[in-house]
């Protein structure tokens, strides 16, 4: 007698298998579309790369933080922020565009990066790499790969304009000269004195401690003067963390701002003099005259650069947003409706074209052990069963959007740690 298909061998676990698959794919389909949220929102997308809503809210941040810096508050700190405030997009964009261009130029600033990230770390006086990366995370709210990458960003995007666009403008040595002449009131100096410092601290310590201090600033004053560089010096013995970031370097001084014993050293020396170890209340002070100025007019020769930097300015601006409106214009740009690109190149279209787009599950450690135990059901051999008959996964289509409304473009959330 011929056995039904439910009764041949095999079936019962078949069917066994498939229940389970079934069940577990739907509850698990039905837990995730219950925990859907929007974690970013892609707002632009220049060629190969994205600018999400919180990049260009950290970028408005950073405005704002200037602005304060400026002393602006209050009702004049709103108004600045309507008109700079929209700039937020417009200076992401600038700047993928600029390290792209980087790429396409073969530029490498990697060398750099790796040795300001290794002064950071000597400032820090932080040998853990694990308590570096808390380190930077605490003093930039940022991880240390993106910190390192905001870095890297921000030379490559100073290599591109250096090299395709300051390079390129040259001011007559005529033109510079009479700008000297017209305007020598603006290059006016008073006697000042600009100072790097390296301080070896006694504070708290015993009189055999601070003999042994005094040994090594007398050290650190004969390595300099022997030609070491400073900043070097600085960076790996100076125990005045402030300064050692900046390389030991103080604001400038004027005459009757300073210790009597040091303003009559540092006053008479030329540019490049390295002073003795001198005993102030908390250390040692080893102090190097960085430039220092007489009263009065300076020469032409003084001041030539400064005034090629002046004379560029202008020049260089107008010149900076022509090249940046040259790479949108040849740039795959896509740009969501509600924002605005203030430097978008004239008759680019931008316009987002995705029709639809797929909202994100939260990424859970609960969700990728769920999904882990949904990939092994899959793969379970099942006798007497082909390929083609096997499921293919739980892959659901998302609700379709309303007419006429685009959902927001999404990137998943980080899973835990």
């Amino acid at each position: 007698m011929r056995q039904s298909a439910n009764h041949r061998p095999g079936a019962n676990i078949k069917n066994m298998y498939r229940r389970v698959f079934w069940v577990l794919a739907a509850s698990l389909s039905t837990a995730a579309a219950s925990d859907v949220r929007i974690v970013e929102e892609i707002v632009a997308k220049v060629n190969g790369d994205i600018i999400t809503r919180g990049e260009i809210e950290h970028t408005r941040q950073q405005i704002e933080g200037d602005m304060r810096q400026q002393g602006l508050s209050g009702a004049k700190l709103q108004q600045a922020m309507r008109d700079k405030g929209g700039d937020a997009l417009r200076d992401q964009i600038d700047q993928l565009l600029l390290v792209q261009k980087a790429k396409d130029l073969n530029l490498d600033v990697d060398s750099e990066v790796t040795k300001r990230m290794a002064e950071i770390q000597v400032q820090s006086k932080i040998t853990d790499p694990d308590k570096f990366h808390e380190f930077i995370r605490e003093e930039t709210g940022m991880s240390f790969e993106d910190f390192k990458q905001q870095m890297k960003n921000q030379l490559l995007t100073q290599r591109v304009i250096g090299q395709e666009i300051s390079s390129r403008i040259s001011i007559p040595e005529a033109e510079k000269r009479k700008y000297y002449e017209a305007h020598k009131n603006d290059f006016m100096r008073q006697e000042q004195v600009f100072l790097q410092q390296i301080l070896v601290s006694t504070e708290g310590k015993t009189p055999e401690q601070v003999a042994a201090a005094e040994k090594k600033a007398k050290d650190l004053s004969a390595r300099a003067r022997r030609g070491e560089k400073f900043t070097d010096l600085v960076l790996t013995n100076s125990d005045d963390l402030e300064t050692a970031r900046n390389g030991g370097e103080l604001p400038p001084f004027k005459r009757g701002q300073l210790l009597k014993q040091i303003e009559d050293v540092v006053f008479k020396e030329k540019k490049g003099y390295v002073t003795d170890p001198i005993r102030v209340p908390n250390g040692f002070l080893i102090l190097r005259v960085q430039e220092r100025f007489e009263p009065g007019l300076p020469t032409y020769e003084e001041v030539a650069d400064q005034i090629a930097d002046r004379m560029a300015m202008p020049e260089m601006q107008p010149k900076v947003r022509a090249y940046l409106t040259k790479l949108r214009q040849e740039a795959f740009l896509e740009i969501k409706a509600g924002y605005v690109d203030s430097g978008a190149a004239p008759g680019k279209d931008t316009a987002w074209k995705d029709v639809a787009q797929l909202k994100p599950q939260t990424i859970t450690k609960e969700e990728v052990a769920a999904k882990k135990r949904k990939k092994k059901l899959l793969f379970i051999p099942i006798p007497g069963t082909s390929a083609a008959s096997k499921p293919t996964g739980n892959s659901t289509t998302a609700p379709a959007n309303s007419p006429g409304t685009a959902p927001p473009a999404t990137t998943p959330a980080p899973s835990n740690p």
